[in-house]
């Protein structure tokens, strides 16, 4: 299919000193050619649109509305992107105007969703996102869904809109989504109880789209994640199980990429997936270092883990992935390490070539062993409540009998270990 992409922008963003905003117009233009790219759409002509104000009818003015149109006339596209917020009316004026489909950010990122939904969990996610995007374009200035249907048997009156038909058909979907979804939530939260009683710590892959977390994430476990140079080439969620330096195990999860601007109704519809991160023992921010927008990209990823609840006062279970290294020139490759090595939460690596995963890997461990303790206890071997106990909240690294009693080395957090200290003098646990 044959695609034309535009990214509205403001004069007063021409006008602005570099660096005033976290992307230039130039580089969300090209974002947005890239997020059309992912679905397989031929971009034959990408533009900025300058405007000096919004307009409320067609967003942009009506010149360039009527200079795109000619130019469409000659040369026919399947679908116009324009990359912003674009409302009902508005995209019903630009699709009379231009002769052909219009779509906005949001549907477009819905798009690829769509394409990418593997599981049924993530269909289900997509499925409710668009239902929701959907029932916001439903607007009584689209005339065809005015019609009325009669009302039926002895009930009589003046029967429904064809709008509000779809209307309600619409919510009664997305109650039945939303439905399945708490499903989805509680076979999540029964796993992540059973993997607490072989209590593995979660680390869990964060980062713009196309930061390198599929290609890390095969790195490390040696898994075949789907993993390209693609916007948003991950959606549904992966977990794999690491061993690190030190012998322990840690389970690796695997997200969706973040990107600027994540519709909202997005965020909502993937909260079950990312309830892994909110839950996780390690958050590892992955960034493509190689990216002219890398610290815009890391502001916007800082954002979407703010909407979760995920703020500095995480800071202590964050680390940074510097990823991409190996597409810098060696001189400032080699300023990227020094400038890493200076940081406590930043390792400069290249998940392709696996330069720096040994020191990543090391890291994630020493993060972890500063919060985790090591007991040797003794407890009764018919107190299967204690063991079960130990077993459920801590790691049982060696378990011995000696004259009906059991001896145990177990590794345990520093919470866990008060509250078995605890447990231990008579408090609830």
């Amino acid at each position: 299919m044959r695609a034309l992409v535009l990214h509205p922008a403001l004069r007063s963003a021409q006008k602005a000193p570099a660096g005033s905003d976290r992307r230039q117009p130039e580089a969300r233009l090209e974002e947005a050619a890239g997020l059309a790219a992912a679905i397989d759409l031929q971009v034959v002509r990408s533009e900025l649109v300058w405007v000096s104000a919004w307009r409320p009818a067609t967003l942009i003015g009506p010149g360039k509305v009527e200079e795109l149109a000619a130019w469409i006339a000659e040369n026919p596209v399947d679908v116009v992107i324009v990359d912003a917020a674009v409302t009902p009316v508005q995209q019903r004026n630009l699709e009379r105007a231009l002769k052909a489909k219009v779509i906005d950010r949001t549907g477009l990122i819905l798009e690829i969703f769509g394409a990418r939904a593997r599981t049924r969990e993530g269909r289900l996610q997509v499925e409710l996102a668009h239902l929701n995007y959907q029932r916001s374009r439903l607007v009584r200035s689209w005339t065809h869904l005015e019609r009325q249907r009669g009302g039926f048997g002895f009930l009589g009156g003046p029967g429904e809109s064809q709008l509000e038909i779809d209307r309600r058909l619409i919510g009664e979907r997305i109650a039945r989504i939303k439905a399945d979804l708490e499903h989805v939530v509680n076979t999540r939260s029964l796993h992540r109880r059973a993997r607490q009683k072989v209590p593995y710590p979660v680390v869990a892959l964060v980062g713009y789209t196309n930061a390198g977390k599929s290609t890390l994430f095969n790195r490390l476990t040696a898994a075949e994640v789907f993993a390209k140079d693609l916007l948003f080439a991950t959606l549904d969620p992966t977990m794999r199980t690491v061993r690190l330096p030190s012998g322990r195990n840690v389970i690796l999860s695997d997200t969706v990429g973040f990107i600027s601007d994540l519709p909202t109704h997005l965020v909502a519809a993937f909260r079950a997936t990312l309830e892994e991160v909110i839950a996780a023992d390690v958050i590892l921010h992955v960034r493509d270092m190689s990216h002219p927008d890398c610290a815009a990209q890391a502001a916007d990823v800082r954002d979407v883990l703010q909407s979760l609840g995920i703020g500095e006062d995480s800071r202590h279970r964050m680390l940074e992935a510097w990823n991409k290294a190996d597409r810098l020139e060696p001189e400032a490759r080699a300023n990227l390490q020094n400038q890493a090595a200076r940081q406590e939460n930043a390792i400069a690596l290249s998940a392709l070539d696996g330069q720096g995963c040994d020191t990543l890997l090391q890291r994630i461990d020493a993060m972890l062993a500063d919060d985790r303790v090591e007991l040797d206890l003794t407890v009764d071997a018919a107190d299967g409540a204690a063991i079960a106990w130990l077993h459920r909240h801590g790691e049982v690294l060696d378990m011995r009998e000696d004259n009906g009693r059991l001896k145990l080395s177990v590794a345990m957090t520093q919470a866990e270990a008060g509250k078995w200290q605890k447990r231990q003098h008579g408090s609830p646990a």
